[in-house]
């Protein structure tokens, strides 16, 4: 007579993940502290940061931060020891032009440094996010790009963030076809959601829910998709994503004047008219500008967004829907959450009721 067999013992994987105190860094953390309950059994992951600067939210879930530079190797080696899958998020979004070089170092040489460490380490895969803004962007609203679409380089020449995002994944690419490292890269559009306490990510939105972007240009066309449904995807892609392959992720293609539109009703704001042409857009932001430094910020006209404006950033996320089970949530309830959040965030409910009290 044979006993009974105890309970199986899971063995926790170990990871890392860089950028963990971003926008989408704290969504995948989350996830990933978060049990998953299957057959009676409850498993999770054992998570290490790669950070800059400690972070309450991680201190909160008593995550093990390593503090210090990305592109410093003894510090990627001293992150990377036992760890099994790397989540590599960190990143400096930046429109501004002097930011170009601070934006290559953490994107191309960060990113270099961190997989030679993980090639020596041994890791069993890195997912690496990058942004569809690498080959989704066209000037024509007809191109609708997929993952076979080649790299943009010239159209992004003048944008220092995509271009160094370009570089990022040719280095990671190059990595692994030299050291066999697992690598699978992620193309989310443009991440929006609740929770963007730096404004990363959701700066244009931000501008309209405060009514600061009065204009648009003509034409233009945006992508958007979750930032929830994002870190859901970064943990599907470390276990059902194919070595080597890259995956679009973008719930939604949007005009430019729909989208602003759509988030101005949301925030019973008047929606952003378009604009005749770029070069007058720029000539009325430099007379605004004193008015952006007014608000606390530089003109939100500035050059690269109103270029960027301009084109259209229409993806297919068809492959990473059959792939890895993506299955993005209502876009609407997307740009709700994200207005609301900002709302709260900068009490502008509280400060437009007090408004419409005092001139009733």
């Amino acid at each position: 007579m044979t006993g009974a067999k105890g309970p199986s013992v899971v063995t926790m994987p170990r990871v890392l993940v860089t950028g963990a105190s971003g926008f989408l860094g704290k969504y995948v953390v989350n996830a990933l502290c978060a049990p998953e309950v299957t057959a009676g059994t409850s498993s999770g992951a054992h998570v290490r940061a790669l950070v800059r600067r400690p972070a309450l939210h991680l201190d909160r879930l008593g995550i093990q931060s390593v503090l210090g530079d990305i592109a410093n190797e003894s510090v990627c080696t001293r992150a990377l020891d036992g760890i099994d899958t790397v989540y590599h998020l960190a990143g400096l979004v930046s429109r501004r032009d002097e930011d170009a070089s601070a934006m290559y170092r953490v994107h191309v040489d960060g990113t270099r440094c961190l997989l030679r460490a993980a090639a020596a380490a041994r890791v069993r895969r890195v997912i690496v996010v990058s942004t569809s803004g690498t080959l989704a962007v066209s000037v024509d609203a007809q191109t609708i790009s997929r993952e076979d679409t080649p790299l943009r380089r010239a159209l992004v020449s003048r944008w220092p963030y995509y271009l160094s995002k370009i570089y990022q994944e040719e280095t990671a690419l190059e990595i692994a076809a030299a050291t066999g490292l697992d690598i699978v890269i992620l193309n989310p559009s443009l991440l929006l959601g609740p929770g963007d306490e730096r404004s990363s990510s959701t700066r244009d939105v931000e501008n309209v829910v405060r009514g600061r972007l009065p204009v648009i240009p003509r034409g233009g066309g945006v992508s958007f998709v979750d930032v929830r449904d994002v870190a859901t995807m970064c943990l599907a892609a470390a276990e059902r994503g194919r070595k080597g392959e890259r995956y679009l992720l973008g719930a939604a293609n949007m005009t430019l004047e729909g989208f602003l539109g759509r988030v101005a009703r949301l925030a019973g704001r008047a929606a952003p008219r378009p604009w005749v042409s770029s070069s007058a857009l720029l000539r009325a932001g430099r007379l605004l500008d004193g008015l952006g430094r007014l608000w606390g910020g530089a003109s939100v006209l500035d050059r690269q967004s109103v270029e960027m404006a301009e084109h259209y950033w229409y993806l297919d996320a068809s492959k990473a829907t059959h792939e890895l089970g993506f299955a993005p949530r209502d876009p609407h309830i997307t740009l709700h959450d994200t207005v609301r959040d900002i709302e709260q965030r900068h009490n502008l409910r509280a400060r437009a009721s007090r408004q419409e009290e005092r001139s009733s």
